[in-house]
């Protein structure tokens, strides 16, 4: 039974960074592991829910969101047991949610406010995981959100400069004016260091512009600089 997963394969770096970033911050604990499998599962349970909403071959999709859906509740058994502040999270992440739904159900699976909803509920999860390792809410759990968000809201920016808005010139200075206003905002705030995890995206961005790049080779440098700023991030948080 081939295994039926989503096609955004750019959304796997948005949901694994923020959570092992949180873990690694806030502090690794045994129930980051049932925690992460209930995430992953949670993941890959909304591709096929969103389908059902489409009305795509509902009978098979909704299959597979009750088998995910069954193991990421297993996961979650003991997480929420011993953390029950986490089905805060979950109702946090819920309205982003709709959204997403209601952009497949449109087919307008690529609208800047779609992705922007996804990257919020991912970051969120992140705050999730640095909660279940530190027990509270802090500064740092403040930043970790917002610093990611920011991240994930770039790379977007940057995919669509060389896919869907390759051709819209006032986008392409949307996206450069945001990369350099990142860095600008970092700095202002006291985070100087911090800049340095942004700015392979600042070079990327402009550097990359107009050139012609596979789905693929965008993927591949979007993975070194998401594992480049999760060491940054770790070292300045």
């Amino acid at each position: 039974m081939k295994l039926l997963l989503p096609k955004q394969h750019g959304a796997w770096a948005m949901l694994i960074l923020p959570f092992i970033l949180g873990m690694a911050i806030g502090a690794p604990s045994w129930l980051h592991i049932p925690l992460f499998i209930a995430w992953l599962m949670l993941y890959l349970a909304t591709y096929p829910l969103i389908m059902v909403f489409k009305n795509k071959q509902k009978e098979l999709h909704l299959k597979w969101v009750i088998r995910y859906s069954i193991i990421a509740l297993f996961g979650l058994v003991v997480p929420v047991f011993l953390v029950p502040e986490l089905i805060f999270f979950g109702l946090a992440m819920f309205p982003f949610f709709l959204i997403n739904i209601y952009y497949g159900k449109r087919n307008n699976d690529r609208a800047l406010l779609n992705d922007f909803s996804a990257i919020a509920a991912f970051g969120i999860g992140g705050v999730a995981s640095y909660y279940v390792g530190q027990g509270e809410l802090d500064q740092v759990a403040i930043f970790l959100f917002l610093f990611t968000i920011m991240f994930f809201i770039g790379s977007t920016f940057f995919v669509k400069t060389l896919i869907r808005e390759k051709k819209n010139p006032a986008f392409r200075w949307i996206s450069w004016g945001y990369h350099v206003g990142v860095i600008l905002f970092v700095i202002a705030i006291g985070y100087p260091f911090l800049a340095l995890a942004y700015l392979p995206s600042v070079i990327r961005a402009i550097w990359c512009y107009g050139k012609t790049m596979s789905p693929k080779q965008i993927g591949i440098l979007e993975i070194f600089n998401s594992v480049y700023f999760l060491g940054i991030m770790v070292i300045v948080l």
